[in-house]
């Protein structure tokens, strides 16, 4: 009695039973399968595109395979883990893959906040300071940050491994919520506060430095149209890049003669420092954009002067760059403040066991979609999405085609 009495206990330890969330339990189940298989698909897919595509081997792009990687470590091996322990209502797995999946939860979401703010960070040099944008992240730099990334993450929460514990109100495995205190404390307002509003803020100066120049370059061609009679026609085209493309964008004026030209490019130094980085940067297939942010203009003819827009093409690259600059942020703040909020605002678990795990399945979401807006936002990992799809079709095509004369 006393064995069966000691084996319920355990047993209880690793379950999260409860009548509300019977009914329940299937929705997680479907949510996380649907997460495992797009966000295994699309994260291995944003890999195979950066390593078949010379045009997405560039610096930021490397970033953007590390947040894969991450993203990847989540949906193959952790995710699973995860379906199976909610369709069950309890772990299964024991203790040590307990303390292993909670290391490897929190190590791939502090990689992928890293990584965020390395992209941030980034853009943002790339437009305000291109010298210390090339020293920074360099070839050799950019191994030392990646790799340093990682190490930092497995210092700050491997010191949590004896603590990792089954928390029946998310059904998964992490840290103890008050045996870690206060690091663990420390650990979440160092990675998800100031993390995300180091991305945020970031993001919020490249928007105000874009809004200057826009509005400079307005005032600049609005004198310039008033004392000319007959302006020159405007010629308009887009191509997928970086904030620094669109930083050119917002500065390109009308070339009608090469005394405006050598004009237009001194009107560029003054509204804008970064125009000549970004003409330099959209040369060799465009070795230095950032690949997720917006659509921005290419050179038509001549790589020293900007294509020609009208102003309402400016106005509506500009909008188009804050728009998608604000969809990434915003994506992974919906996906992780919730659950955040509620675990500070709930000290106490009084509050129901389904809106824990329903916050807790949220997060799930952030691991899936970033290859999603790369597809919408950028044209080149589209492209290459495409590209990747049609050739795993291609023997399915081919015995379809030898197929019909048969049954004809």
């Amino acid at each position: 009695m006393l064995m069966n009495h000691t084996n319920q206990t355990e047993d209880d330890l690793f379950s999260c039973y409860s009548p509300s969330v019977v009914g329940y339990r299937y929705f997680a189940v479907l949510w996380g399968c649907a997460v495992t298989i797009t966000g295994t698909v699309g994260n291995l897919m944003t890999i195979l595109a950066f390593a078949l595509d010379p045009r997405l081997r560039t610096r930021f792009n490397v970033l953007i395979v590390n947040l894969a990687v991450a993203d990847l470590l989540y949906c193959t091996i952790l995710q699973p883990i995860s379906v199976d322990s909610y369709l069950h209502l309890r772990w299964r797995s024991g203790q040590l893959w307990c303390t292993i999946f909670g290391l490897l939860l929190f190590l791939s979401n502090s990689v992928s906040i890293i990584t965020l703010c390395l992209l941030a960070v980034s853009r943002y040099l790339l437009v305000a300071k291109r010298t210390v944008f090339d020293r920074i992240f360099s070839d050799r730099g950019l191994i030392l940050l990646l790799a340093s990334a990682w190490a930092l993450g497995l210092a700050s929460f491997g010191p949590l491994w004896p603590v990792y514990v089954f928390v029946p109100q998310v059904c998964t495995c992490s840290f103890h919520r008050t045996r870690g205190r206060p690091y663990t404390t420390i650990l979440l307002f160092f990675y998800f506060f100031v993390g995300l509003s180091c991305v945020g803020a970031f993001y919020l100066l490249i928007y105000r430095r874009v809004h200057i120049a826009s509005q400079a370059l307005l005032q600049y061609r609005l004198s310039r149209r008033s004392s000319r009679r007959k302006p020159a026609p405007s010629l308009q085209g887009t191509d997928d890049s970086g904030v620094e493309s669109g930083m050119a964008n917002t500065c390109s004026c009308e070339v009608s003669s090469q005394a405006d030209l050598a004009q237009n490019n001194i009107t560029s130094k003054m509204v804008n420092q970064s125009t000549q980085s970004s003409a330099t940067a959209s040369d060799s297939s465009a070795a230095n954009r950032p690949p997720d942010i917006t659509p921005a203009p290419t050179s038509s003819t001549n790589a020293a002067s900007s294509s020609p827009s009208a102003t309402s093409g400016n106005d509506g690259e500009f909008k188009r760059v804050t728009r998608m600059c604000f969809i990434v942020f915003l994506c992974f703040v919906c996906c992780f403040v919730p659950f955040l909020l509620l675990n500070i605002a709930d000290k106490q678990n009084r509050a129901p066991q389904v809106l824990h795990m329903f916050c807790a399945n949220l997060t799930w979401l952030n691991s899936c979609i970033n290859p999603i807006l790369y597809a919408v936002m950028n044209r080149q990992f589209r492209q290459a999405y495409q590209l990747l799809l049609t050739r795993a079709a291609a023997p399915f095509t081919c015995l379809w085609t030898r197929s019909q004369p048969l049954r004809s």
